[in-house]
């Protein structure tokens, strides 16, 4: 892989700008990073699978833990990961969503110099990153008409990961995370917008869900409301719910038993001839 002079090195990793000329909305007085890709690349003679990983954080910052260590267990089950650095606050929607659709595109497109399957390309999230990973899988195009040679590649997700995934806008929503999204007052038809459950299509992608019935951030009913949504559209789906487990787990040890997720979502990958 090449890097470009818009590009920077970040100890041993490359870091992708999505847009090497003008980003619609950035600021540099924000003082926020451009949006990028920390791309995770294995060596194989074959075309491999990607996923773009989302952190979450609640719209206002990116969590650590649930970045750089989902890339690499993802290359151990033989997929390339890319760590998307999204927009947060102070910056709202839809810009977030915007980064995740260039992502997707921004893989795509460069698929054949990462030796990637531009049909096996998918997007895992977590928590609020679960959103954006959830948004980006019901709000997508085949590409766009105007904008440069990127924008012209579909945006569609070809699967999706939701880790206790921030969902809906009703009841059971996580009110900061839309705060952070929408401001203090949006409009209903904005709500709408973002409220996953509410977006379903039948060509959504394919999703694999999972969640702790002890969440207090993020409560389970946001995984079965959605897993209610996609099976009303015709839409295969794999929802798990463990009985213990705080929020914001990834791939701590700390509950054993809900570490199998990981497994289990390699089972549910390899069912669909992802890898």
């Amino acid at each position: 892989m090449n890097l470009r002079k818009k590009d920077v090195m970040e100890g041993n990793i490359i870091m992708i700008n999505l847009w090497e000329n003008e980003i619609e909305g950035f600021d540099e007085k924000i003082g926020q990073n451009k949006p990028n890709l920390a791309p995770y690349l294995i060596e194989k003679d074959t075309l491999t699978p990607a996923i773009i990983v989302c952190p979450g954080g609640g719209y206002t910052h990116k969590a650590a833990h649930e970045g750089e260590p989902i890339a690499k267990w993802l290359n151990t089950i033989g997929i390339n990961a890319f760590v998307l650095d999204y927009r947060v606050e102070p910056y709202m929607h839809p810009y977030p969503m915007f980064d995740a659709q260039r992502a997707i595109r921004y893989v795509r497109y460069n698929s054949k110099e990462f030796n990637i399957d531009p049909n096996r390309i998918g997007i895992l999230g977590f928590s609020a990153g679960g959103h954006l990973a959830g948004v980006s899988s019901v709000h997508f195009d085949f590409g766009k008409e105007d904008g440069d040679e990127i924008d012209k590649i579909s945006c569609r997700p070809d699967m999706t990961i939701l880790c206790y995934p921030v969902i809906t806008t009703g009841e059971y929503g996580h009110k900061n995370s839309f705060k952070a999204l929408l401001g203090e007052n949006p409009t209903q038809e904005l709500l709408d917008f973002v409220s996953i459950e509410k977006q379903v299509k039948e060509n959504t992608p394919p999703v694999f869900l999972w969640h702790t019935a002890e969440d207090q951030s993020v409560p389970m009913e946001n995984s079965l409301f959605l897993s209610k949504a996609l099976k009303e559209k015709g839409v295969d789906f794999e929802l798990h719910i463990f009985p213990k487990g705080r929020h914001g787990l990834g791939l701590k040890s700390e509950v054993p038993y809900v570490t199998r997720w990981a497994r289990l979502c390699e089972d549910w990958l390899d069912e669909k001839k992802f890898i």
